[in-house]
């Protein structure tokens, strides 16, 4: 087991680690804090040293294309129709429970896929519920230590789960910390940065991985996984911050356009340029200029107005090029070329989406191999319960991301198809006669999507006659001699 001064130690290392502050990066940049907040403008005095200008305008702007690329990414991924799926009735139906059709998993799916493409790599580790049900939950990879077998005394693997509960009236951080092995959890709490004590507060410490109740039954259960239920969802196998590649574009962006608020912003400010000015010192100048609106000059003086021109045309221009590349590399998609659907063809949205795409089938090859790993705890749990034998391969997915289209363009690809429908039936019915029935039936149904085997029996026999040709049968004679006129 892993000592207090181990577990601090442990906790301070990763918090340094290069892998965490290039994650806590992304969730800066993921909630507006851009480096443009850090800004400063510096100057060089009569002595030659760098001293910060506090007079000139310092307009701090972030620019929050990162939190829209992320967002469209995760959304895109996952918003068609149920993904998770069985061709086993029973088997699916346990799936959209506790999958498809379980908002409380999609929201935590949700938050796991985000931290993911935001720091690089997210946690979600399970628990049973009230009902003795396997759930699970989203832990935020920043307070998540991984201790290695082959880095410890002991040779076992541990994990230390780490947040902070609360913040007490004296503004001192309660953090509270879970120590996982592979049969049990022991619990800890801290206050800001003193010791490390064992939790009080926890009923039973350590305990197994799960306590819980069955319906209808009093007793406490507790059950342990065997293993440490904590799963990891990577970026790649670098584990990489999706902001990483557009982190430099962003960056410029915000400078540039922070900049061209700052030239805007100083322009008000002109330079007054006096000549013989009539006063005696230049408070007075400056006084008169900003309350009285007029100064006095000598009989020879003047006054002239400098302004400094922006360069606004070449700010835009660099904008433009910012923005396109941030969307470009960050394999997103920029909406200010989709802003008029109805002039918009399908085919120009879905080139549009095509980075989307890219970006969409990488992060469903390492989703599915996350997804397999909840299933394989799931399943097992099944089995158990139902006295079944389901395995991995009878689960498997289906991503069918929702892509907007033209509604007119489409009202008009159906109209076609039905008038090319229409044509090739009246075809088809004008070669009845050197078709035949039946033949000519086959084809109409293929036309029209529809099974021939399925309707063959409710279609009319053509040896066969019709009600109005059997009542006509019954009323003329058959003798073709019997309506002859007797003379």
């Amino acid at each position: 087991m892993l000592t207090v001064e181990e577990i601090r130690q442990w906790i301070n290392n990763d918090a340094m680690s290069r892998k965490k502050q290039q994650a806590q990066k992304g969730v800066q940049y993921y909630e507006g804090e851009h480096d443009i907040r850090n800004s400063r403008i510096f100057f060089i005095n009569a002595a030659g040293e760098m001293e910060e200008d506090k007079t000139k305008s310092n307009i701090k702007i972030c620019h929050p294309f990162f939190t829209e690329i992320v967002d469209q990414g995760v959304q895109y991924l996952l918003s068609g129709d149920a993904f998770i799926k069985s061709d086993i009735p029973e088997l699916q139906k346990e799936l959209d429970e506790r999958f498809n059709d379980n908002e409380d998993f999609m929201a935590e799916l949700y938050e796991v896929v985000t931290g993911s493409q935001v720091k690089g790599f997210e946690y979600m580790y399970a628990y049973k519920n009230k009902d003795g049900k396997t759930v699970f939950e989203c832990a935020d990879s920043m307070g998540v230590v991984e201790v290695r077998a082959k880095d410890t005394q002991d040779h076992c693997d541990y994990l230390i789960y780490w947040y902070i509960d609360r913040i007490d009236k004296d503004s001192k951080k309660i953090k509270r910390i879970q120590v996982w092995d592979a049969s049990q959890t022991y619990f800890y709490c801290q206050v800001d940065d003193g010791k490390i004590v064992l939790d009080d507060s926890a009923e039973i410490n350590p305990r197994p991985h799960t306590v819980y109740k069955k319906p209808n039954d009093a007793n406490t259960y507790y059950d342990s996984y065997g293993f440490i239920p904590f799963f990891r969802l990577d970026n790649g196998r670098k584990q990489f911050s999706a902001l990483k590649p557009i982190k430099a574009l962003i960056d410029d962006y915000d400078l540039m356009n922070c900049g061209l608020s700052n030239n805007i912003q100083d322009t008000q400010e002109a330079l007054y340029v006096v000549h013989n000015f009539a006063g005696e010192n230049l408070d007075e100048l400056m006084y008169n200029i900003k309350a009285k609106k007029h100064i006095g000059v000598d009989e020879n003086g003047s006054v002239e107005v400098q302004t400094v021109a922006i360069p606004i045309e070449a700010r835009r221009a660099k904008m433009e090029f910012d923005e396109q590349n941030i969307y470009r590399f960050g394999f997103g998609l920029n909406t200010n070329g989709l802003k008029d659907t109805a002039a918009t063809t399908n085919i120009a949205i879905k080139s549009a989406y095509s980075l989307m795409d890219l970006k969409r089938n990488k992060l469903e090859i390492w989703l599915k191999q996350f997804l397999r790993k909840l299933f394989k705890v799931v399943l097992q749990e099944i089995n158990d319960e139902q006295k079944t034998d389901y395995t991995q391969g009878d689960i498997y997915f289906d991503f069918n991301p929702e892509i907007p289209t033209n509604a007119l363009e489409n009202a008009q690809i159906k109209l076609t198809e039905a008038q090319t429908r229409q044509t090739e039936v009246t075809t088809l019915q004008n070669l009845r006669e050197q078709l035949g029935d039946e033949l000519m039936m086959q084809y109409v149904c293929e036309q029209l999507d529809i099974n021939y085997e399925d309707i063959k029996d409710e279609l009319p026999n053509p040896d066969e006659l019709s009600p109005y040709e059997a009542q006509l049968a019954a009323v003329v004679p058959e003798d073709e001699n019997a309506g002859d006129l007797i003379e």
